[in-house]
Formats: C-alpha cells, sequence, structure tokens
C-alpha cells in the first residue's frame, strides 16, 4: 500500500429476512450452490487407477496421482466439450513425466528437462508434461493431492483451447491462463459434486486448499512483461467463474473482459523503490483509518483506540487482533500483533509454493473489516452471523477498491492507496482464516470460496452491490 501525503494529513507517509427469497449463489452455507460441508479430498477410495500410460514415467505415488488426474479430467471433457464446440473431444496424444535431476537428456516440448521444474502443455506435440520430483510433490506436501489435480485441469485447458480454436497467436498470454484457471474451476465443480470416478473434494478446507495453490502461483508484479498468469486475485476469480457458472462461461472471457474486470485497479508500482509495502505502524493504521473515514462518510464514525482491543465489550467478544465494541462504537487495535500479520512474505525460489500471501494489507484488511462493522451498525443492520460476516468482507471489497490509484477522487482527499499485491494479500487471508470475512464476534462461514466471493463482489460491484446482495 502507497501512502499520498494529502493537504490535511499531518502523517508523513445470522439469517435472512423472514420472506425475503435468497439466491443460492448468496446463501451463506452454500458454495455456489453446494452445501458447504466437511469431507474427504484426495483420491477417491477404492477407484481403481487409469490404464493411461506416462512416458518416461517412474510408475511411482506422484506419476500415479497425475495419471489419474488426467484420466478424470478426460472423463470431463469427453461428455462436456460437445455441449460447448463443435466436434468430438480428443483427448491429447501422450503424458510425459520427468525428473529434473536426472541428466539423460530426456526433453519435453524441445526443451531439455534436465534442471525443468515446472507442468506444461506443449502445442505442437499435444502433449501434457510434468516434474515428478520437485513441483508436484512440492504441492501435495504444501496444499495436498487435489492441488495438483487443479494444475492438470489448468494445463488440459490449455489443451481445449487449442483444441476448440479459442485462442490465437495475437490474443495476449493472460487470456490464455485467465481461461485455463476457468476451465480448471469448472472441472473441480465437477469433482465437489461428486461426479469425478477417481477423486473427491469437499467445499470447505478441500476448496479452501485447491484456491490456495492458485494463490501461490500468480503474478507479483503485474508491470512485467513476463506476468501473464494474472495475480492471485485474477485467479481465483477466473478459476470461481469456472465453479459457478460452467465451462461454457470460460469461452466468454477474452481481452476486453479481463479489462473490464480489471476496472480501476492497480497494474503497476510506481517507481523502483516501491514494493507496494507499508509497515503497520499507529502513523499508518491513523492515515488509512482517515481513509476510510472519507469513503464511507457516516455522520457517526467510529473511534480508533491504538492502545489494545477492548476485552470488556459488553455486546459483543473480542476479536484480536483489531476488534469493533458496537456499544463504544470503536476499534481497537493490538498494534504488534497486527504489525506481525502485516509482515511482508519472505518468498525465496525454494519456497515458491507458500501456502500464505503476507504482506501489509493482510493487516489493513482487517481494520477495514472491522471498520464495516460500524458501517453495518450506521444502516440498522444485525453484526452477527453469516450475512454479517459476508456483508463485512464484501464492505471491505468495496473499500479497498474505493483506494485504487486510478479511481477519480481528488488526490486531496487521500491519504493511501492501493497497490499491486495488496488483493493477494487480502485473499490469501480469507482462504487461510477469514477473519476479515467475520463477524462482530469473529465467527466467519466454513467456506474460503465464500469469503472470497464476498469480497471480490464488493470488489468489482461497490457498496450498492453489497447492500443489495447481502441484506
Amino acid at each position: 500500500m502507497l501512502v499520498a501525503v494529502a493537504m490535511s494529513a499531518a502523517a508523513g507517509c445470522s439469517s435472512t429476512i423472514d420472506g425475503r427469497a435468497v439466491s443460492i449463489y448468496d446463501d451463506p452455507f452454500t458454495v455456489a450452490g453446494l452445501p458447504a460441508q466437511g469431507g474427504p479430498s484426495g483420491p477417491r477410495e477404492g477407484a481403481p487407477d487409469t490404464s493411461r500410460t506416462v512416458t518416461d514415467g517412474d510408475g511411482g505415488a506422484i506419476d500415479t496421482l497425475a495419471a489419474n488426474a488426467i484420466a478424470d479430467i478426460e472423463d470431463y471433457w469427453t461428455a462436456e466439450y460437445p455441449t460447448i464446440f463443435k466436434g468430438r473431444f480428443q483427448p491429447v496424444t501422450d503424458l510425459l513425466s520427468w525428473n529434473p535431476d536426472d541428466t539423460g537428456g530426456h526433453r519435453f516440448c524441445g526443451m531439455a528437462t534436465e534442471d525443468l521444474v515446472n507442468a506444461a502443455y506443449c502445442v505442437k506435440q499435444d502433449t501434457i508434461g510434468w516434474d515428478r520430483s520437485y513441483l508436484l510433490p512440492g504441492l501435495v506436501d504444501t496444499f495436498g493431492p487435489m492441488s495438483v489435480v487443479m494444475v492438470l485441469a489448468h494445463e488440459y485447458g490449455h489443451a481445449i483451447q487449442q483444441k476448440a480454436g479459442l485462442v490465437g497467436e495475437d490474443d495476449p498470454g493472460i487470456v490464455f491462463e485467465q481461461q485455463a484457471d476457468c476451465f480448471a474451476g469448472a472441472f473441480i465443480r465437477h469433482v465437489a459434486e461428486g461426479r469425478a470416478a477417481r477423486f473427491t473434494l469437499n467445499t470447505s478446507d478441500g476448496l479452501n486448499s485447491v484456491l490456495a495453490a492458485t494463490v501461490s502461483v500468480r503474478d507479483t508484479d503485474p508491470s512485467d512483461p513476463e506476468s501473464i498468469h494474472g495475480s492471485a486475485f485474477e485467479r481465483v476469480t477466473a478459476a470461481q467463474i469456472g465453479f459457478t457458472d460452467g465451462a461454457g462461461a470460460c469461452t466468454r472471457i477474452d481481452a476486453d473482459e479481463i479489462t473490464s474486470r480489471r476496472a480501476d485497479l492497480p497494474q503497476r508500482f510506481d517507481g523502483r523503490n516501491d514494493d507496494g509495502e507499508l509497515p503497520v505502524t499507529e502513523e499508518s493504521l491513523t492515515a488509512i483509518f482517515d481513509s476510510f473515514g472519507r469513503v464511507f462518510a457516516l455522520a457517526d464514525p467510529p473511534t480508533l483506540d491504538l492502545t489494545g482491543i477492548d476485552t470488556d465489550c459488553r455486546d459483543a467478544s473480542a476479536t484480536e487482533p483489531v476488534s469493533y465494541c458496537p456499544a463504544t462504537n470503536t476499534i481497537g487495535v493490538d498494534v504488534p500483533a497486527l504489525a506481525e500479520r502485516g509482515r511482508p512474505s519472505t518468498v525465496t525460489g525454494d519456497d515458491v509454493l507458500s501456502a500464505d500471501v503476507t504482506g501489509d494489507y493482510g493487516a489493513y484488511v482487517l481494520l477495514a473489516s472491522r471498520y464495516t462493522l460500524a458501517v453495518q451498525k450506521a444502516a440498522g443492520l444485525s453484526l452477527s452471523g453469516p450475512q454479517a460476516a459476508l456483508r463485512a468482507a464484501c464492505l471491505s471489497g468495496a473499500v479497498t477498491a474505493a483506494l485504487s490509484p486510478d479511481q477519480a477522487a481528488p488526490t486531496d482527499t487521500r491519504t493511501v492507496w492501493l497497490s499491486p499485491g495488496d488483493l493477494d494479500e487480502a485473499i490469501s487471508g480469507l482462504l487461510s482464516d477469514g477473519l476479515a470475512a467475520s463477524d462482530v464476534d469473529g465467527n466467519t462461514v466454513p467456506s474460503g470460496f465464500s469469503r472470497v466471493d464476498a469480497f471480490r463482489t464488493g470488489v468489482l460491484g461497490g457498496q450498492q452491490t453489497c447492500d443489495g446482495r447481502y441484506r
């Protein structure tokens, strides 16, 4: 998050209402119409392995997992492809596995597989290949086996693009990647519905982990010309489109659609020394709090208490490290604890699959969500229950988007600006613990998908959309 020193700034830097019809997509206890519930996730117990062969494979657990994933993906596309595209579905020609430590001269898509840590679809050979020694085992260790299924469903999405003629050489790389993420999301829905022969997925922690794996492989600087996968926010959005609306919706993703979704969100850093991080301090919290006040313009705005949270609030339970007390209309902050949550990720080349994306906005979005409870109180809404929790997430998304540097608000009313990466930090937190999508007592909904969807609704639709959707 960037700080712009404004002219006036001193700083230097529950249930739904009876009788109302509720869309299945807005029900806090469902995930795009599916029940939000726990259960097994991963290889289906007792399911037979596929007979699909893997060239150069070692017959081990990773190659078996990958081949079974491809088999279920191909079963899905055998049925789905002719409902969307002309002609019959033709599976990819070959599957290839390699060990990057092998110096034997193996090749994939014209490249030596030595030191190649990747999974990919090769257009010219109509082949899907993967590294069985580092990437896929790393995914399993960090996110579970369904993350491998998600990655391979994404790569198979690229095969579908080519077979259906959806993309051309002139299309930007982000279109290729967003469509593939969307197709992967559509297949993951198929698994979550219990229709896959070899895999199963629950819609709480299982789906959360799949989305977290998508977040881990993201573009960290969208101004980099090599950045074609999209931010975590964009990748999760595309996957949610597929999961919610099906594979047919993925065909409508093009450059114009992506541009419209990006709207005024920041797509660049402002200079060589800008890393988008603003340390969490009393000064920065005050500046951000003041910006929230300008966005919502409440007649009776909440008070900020930086001495700690109120553990004796008479009408709400305390939520660490930021808490809202309705009785006093005060937001209390444990500054050291919040600063720790906002500490930036220290991802190295050996740790690219980190389960969490941390940084300043992972902290500031918690302050935003507690501020939105004051907004809900001012509107006479309940502050307890799942609707209040999702309203908090949605309104947090709305105020986040309002802080974009590309918004048209006059600069002399700004104290903070959004930076690239801030949305990704918020998304990661929503998937991991959901504190930014919790009610006044810290209770949230079980599905990270629903929490992220609420936040995304606010980012893209604004406060009015939140008010209409989560009444």
